[in-house]
């Protein structure tokens, strides 16, 4: 495969021309990092085999998109030839623009040491080992697979960073100037901050939002910084082979159910899951809710709203009409929590999630405040 003018184009489109990023973006042979991944289909996911068609393999790689590489248990490396599989995926080369979106927030220099948390399929690393050099750059996952493959990839490139099996939430050798997640945490782990040198720098995502972290260690061994204005999103950090099982019999024994409170909302259905400021507000109120959309057989836009507590809303909006009917039960009110966020919205014309100044105790705990309004991790 000739693969550098693929990666000239990706270039173009992923990493401004003036980046530092830029270069190792135009240097790094992504198709080798993803020889195999899922396409998202109807019966499920289904393999591709990057080597058994290259300009499949080309267009995809080079194409700046997040590609699956892992469903449940099942890497796409050890898929079966055209078996669909099911479940949720567990790991993925993310799409290059937000990795090098978060490589970027690093402040990254040459001569600092990087710790890359969650080596996936060792993109960002081999783009880490490109600007910095080979020497300056750790990448730790929790899939011993993972590391084994990426290891193996990144060697085939000519990079050769330090590879470790390691939960990145536990106790971490060594001692970084900069820290960059390519995985969401609840928390900033406090583990963390124990590896970073003093005025270092950690970037991530917290899990269940759409919130881009980034602080600065200070001499009391805390870190203070801000939510970025820009957003990502990453899968959360796990520690075995998949993601607890979602709430499917909670959704099946309330998907029709009348609530214990009717009422009606003055909003019609939102897709919260594409409104990242309210979804990533609520995520912070309400953290593990589950949102599933769709749509009645009357048209009815649809929208559910679930939790492992118990409590579960559905609201559903009529054709033509602005006003939406929502039946809500369990020990929690979800969808009274999101009216509220929607109404905070629309009378202060923005939330206080994006550009929230964040506090990081040594011991991980994490608040985000702005504008009066505060949450602690």
């Amino acid at each position: 495969m000739d693969w550098k003018q693929h990666a000239a184009d990706l270039a173009h489109t992923a990493v401004h021309p003036a980046s530092a990023w830029h270069g190792p973006v135009l240097a790094t042979p992504r198709h080798l990092c993803v020889p195999c991944w899922y396409a998202a289909g109807p019966e499920g996911w289904t393999p591709a085999d990057g080597p058994a068609d290259e300009v499949a393999w080309a267009r995809a790689a080079y194409t700046d998109q997040t590609l699956v590489t892992r469903v449940g248990p099942v890497h796409a490396d050890h898929a079966a030839d055209g078996q669909a599989v099911t479940g949720r995926p567990t790991s993925s080369s993310t799409l290059p623009s937000l990795v090098v979106s978060m490589l970027t927030h690093g402040r990254l220099c040459e001569g600092q040491t990087l710790l890359d948390v969650a080596t996936g399929s060792g993109y960002s690393a081999a783009l880490a080992c490109a600007r910095l050099g080979d020497d300056y750059v750790t990448t730790v996952d929790v899939d011993p697979y993972l590391t084994e493959a990426a290891g193996e990839r990144l060697d085939r490139i000519g990079h050769h960073p330090k590879v470790l099996t390691q939960d990145a939430a536990a106790e971490l050798p060594g001692e970084y100037d900069r820290i960059v997640s390519m995985v969401s945490v609840p928390r900033v782990p406090a583990s963390w901050l124990r590896v970073l040198r003093p005025g270092g720098r950690l970037v991530t995502t917290l899990a269940g939002t759409g919130l881009i972290l980034t602080a600065d260690k200070g001499e009391d061994g805390g870190a203070a910084g801000r939510i970025e204005w820009d957003r990502g999103a990453f899968m959360a950090t796990r520690t075995g082979d998949d993601y607890p099982p979602q709430l499917d019999a909670l959704f099946q024994e309330v998907r029709e159910r009348d609530g214990d409170d009717v009422t009606v909302s003055s909003f019609p259905v939102l897709d919260v899951m594409q409104a990242w400021e309210v979804w990533s507000m609520l995520s912070l109120t309400a953290p593990g809710i589950e949102h599933r959309t769709g749509t009645g057989d009357d048209g009815d836009r649809m929208t559910w709203m679930l939790h492992p507590d118990g409590s579960w809303a559905r609201a559903h909006t009529q054709p033509g009409s602005r006003t939406t009917t929502v039946h809500q039960g369990g020990p929690r009110r979800l969808y009274t929590m999101l009216e509220a966020i929607r109404w905070r919205w629309i009378e202060h014309g923005e939330l206080p999630v994006y550009g929230a100044r964040v506090t990081v105790t040594p011991d991980g705990s994490t608040t985000l405040a702005r504008g009066g309004w505060t949450v602690t991790l």
